[in-house]
């Protein structure tokens, strides 16, 4: 228990200490936390390997953060922005799975290789960039808006990929089956159950109970994600959607941010304290390198969709 504590609260001071600071300087509060990661783990040495367990608990704080979001788009905001959405995103993804896999073959790699390593260079950190645009106000812009919609893309674009995957032995055909029937099964589920359910707990007037069944929602979409090889972050923004008319939609916000908010630092705090410098050192060029590289890939495709779209530059 001791112990316990003691993590607790070298994690909740170094945030309480370092976020305000970064926050002062102009760095934003994502790089205020991965500095005090960095601080409390390889440089002070105050966390260990428990840093690895209590990031698969803060994880939770990107699959509310997705399930908030999904609740300020309703269906019809999302049909408008699916020109945004198929054009920006796709044209992101295809563009840098392909630059990137041309780049892998010409330095030796197998194409099936070199394929799987554009898909995954493709993807960027939702949580990092919403948490980013959200503090900045620009979710709302049209800038946020294509942002976003690149992003929301990537987190789709994993369906597919995954389903070109084997799942424990399972023929991709029966795989995409069963992925089709667990997104299904949210959407349906959310529309047509969540009312009565939300009614029924509503009548117990008991608040607690409220705050726990909306953090027993979202820990259930995410394990049934998770289950099926998909992003739980994914099936928490489509439950959010799907819920964005609800009547009940102003107190799950108001229930779940607070562990969005401490959960998604925590999140970013056990990035930095995870970060092995070691590795770092013995391959820095190579590590410097291939960060550049992949940094200028993704630039230079986004920017060419974004003369394409006529997206403005102050957006």
């Amino acid at each position: 228990m001791n112990s316990l504590l003691s993590i607790a609260f070298v994690y909740l001071f170094s945030a309480v200490v370092a976020v305000p600071i970064s926050k002062r300087l102009g760095l934003g509060s994502v790089l205020g936390y991965l500095i005090a990661g960095i601080i409390i783990g390889p440089v002070l040495g105050l966390v260990g390997s428990e840093t690895h367990e209590i990031q698969e608990v803060a994880e939770f704080g990107v699959v509310m953060m997705l399930f908030l979001v999904g609740m300020e788009l309703e269906p019809a905001t999302l049909w408008r922005l699916r020109n945004k959405l198929l054009g920006l995103g796709g044209l992101q993804i295809l563009g840098t799975v392909a630059v990137m896999a041309g780049l892998g073959m010409a330095f030796g790699m197998p194409w099936q290789v070199a394929v799987a390593a554009g898909c995954v260079v493709a993807s960027s950190s939702t949580a990092i960039v919403l948490q980013t645009l959200g503090e900045k106000g620009l979710l709302g812009c049209p800038g946020g808006q294509s942002a976003f919609s690149v992003l929301l893309f990537q987190d789709i674009a994993v369906i597919p990929m995954l389903a070109l995957l084997p799942l424990d032995g399972l023929s991709s055909w029966l795989k995409t089956l069963i992925i089709l029937g667990v997104v299904g099964g949210i959407v349906v589920g959310g529309h047509y159950l969540s009312r009565p359910v939300f009614r029924y707990i509503a009548e117990s007037r008991l608040r607690e109970v409220y705050t726990a069944f909306a953090l027993m929602l979202v820990v259930g979409i995410a394990a049934l994600m998770n289950l099926v090889g998909l992003s739980p972050a994914l099936g928490a923004f489509l439950a959010g959607v799907v819920l964005a008319d609800s009547e009940y939609r102003h107190a799950l916000e108001s229930t779940l941010d607070p562990f969005k908010g401490l959960l998604l630092g925590l999140f970013f705090i056990t990035v930095g304290a995870g970060m092995n410098f070691g590795l770092l050192a013995s391959e820095f060029f190579t590590i410097l390198g291939m960060t550049v590289g992949v940094m200028v890939v993704k630039a230079a495709v986004l920017y060419a969709l974004g003369k394409a779209f006529r997206l403005k530059r102050l957006d």
